[in-house]
């Protein structure tokens, strides 16, 4: 049984499991219950003020944490046939910290009149990420510029559409105007009463029906502030709309709606799959790709190859569980074939190409 007791923020270390919501002044939350704390969290509550908080001693985190031991023979296997993840967006914590700051201040100045000036520069930050390494593809683990949802959201969702545009083939121009979009599609929560926007249970069908204006809202703040060209304007009006026309505001279909916005609706639709929100648990990356793939007449099919051949789902020498039972050690990933990577056996040293072997074919990752 895992061992509950309150310790000093100032005393905490990273790998702590936090055992409460923490909010903010403002009834935000800055930590979900069960979040494993890093540097960076403990930073962000010692600066809101945050002095003691509520963890658990949890044995099968730690039991997960404990090194894999690899025997000889099968290390040798593994380098024999490991390759490299294609390159992948990475940021440093110096332009995690300035993203993280820049895209506090826009959620919180809306009507600040450098808020155009700091979109530029955040977006143009994410940009310079994408070219510093040539990057084709995103681990959004390996992101976290922030521990409140709405912040973190932005910059994922801004991320993953930057990286599926230029995947998709659009030039740089476009790329920076799917970052923008993507940084600002949710920015009409800001004109949601903040009991529906952090009710921590399911929301009523009217509650729901005032979300669905965030869109709209949003739209219409940046359409006044001037500054934001139509891909971006309509990059957030349309990001839930499907081209099946069951979507809103608009309940648009097909190139009716704006491939800014087809695309940000993938990133959306992923991320939000992924995160852990205090009113639902988060979904597995496996069963939230799944999903999206079975959306075939709601989302652009190009638009979700283009994601699928994009986003590493395990990354290379992460280890994993298979069907059959064994841990195996991720040595290369396939592009098109994200769900079946090529993995070695840690205790029996055996290859499973699992996109190309047919007698792998009923083993999957668990």
């Amino acid at each position: 049984m895992a061992d509950i007791h309150p310790i000093r923020t100032e005393d905490l270390s990273s790998g702590k499991v936090v055992d409460q919501t923490i909010l903010d002044a403002n009834g935000k939350a800055l930590v979900e219950k069960g979040s494993i704390l890093d540097d960076f969290q403990i930073e962000g509550l010692l600066r809101a003020g945050i002095t003691e908080i509520y963890v658990r001693d949890d044995e099968e985190h730690h039991d997960d944490q404990k090194e894999t031991v690899i025997a000889k023979n099968v290390q040798e296997t593994i380098e024999k046939v490991r390759v490299e993840d294609r390159s992948g967006v990475s940021l440093t914590e110096d332009v995690k910290h300035r993203v993280g700051r820049g895209i506090q201040y826009l959620f919180s100045s809306t009507n600040d009149e450098n808020f155009a000036e700091t979109t530029q520069n955040v977006t143009g930050e994410l940009m310079k990420a994408l070219e510093n390494n040539n990057a084709i593809a995103v681990d959004i683990g390996s992101l976290k510029v922030s521990d409140e949802y709405t912040f973190k959201h932005s910059v994922d969702v801004a991320t993953m559409s930057m990286v599926i545009a230029r995947k998709y083939g659009l030039d740089d121009r476009s790329v920076r105007d799917v970052g923008i979009a993507g940084l600002l599609h949710d920015i009409g929560k800001m004109r949601i009463p903040t009991d529906i926007l952090n009710k921590p249970g399911r929301l009523t069908d009217s509650e729901f029906d005032i979300m669905k204006h965030h869109a709209t809202y949003g739209y219409e703040m940046l359409k006044e502030k001037g500054g934001f060209n139509d891909s971006i304007l309509l990059g957030v009006l349309q990001h839930h709309e499907k081209l099946n026309g069951t979507g809103y505001p608009q309940r648009l279909s097909g190139d009716a709606i704006h491939l800014c916005a087809r695309i940000i609706a993938v990133a959306d639709i992923y991320d939000s799959l992924v995160t852990r929100r205090s009113y639902k648990q988060k979904i597995s990356k496996r069963d939230s790709i799944e999903m999206i793939m079975a959306m075939t007449s709601e989302l652009d099919i190009f638009v979700m190859q283009s994601f699928l051949d994009s986003v590493i789902l395990y990354p290379v020498d992460s280890i994993v569980t298979l069907s059959n039972g064994e841990q195996a050690k991720v040595v290369k990933n396939n592009p098109g074939f994200m769900l079946r990577p090529t993995v070695v056996g840690v205790t029996s040293g055996r290859v499973y190409r699992l996109a190309e072997d047919l007698s792998c074919a009923s083993i999957v990752i668990l």
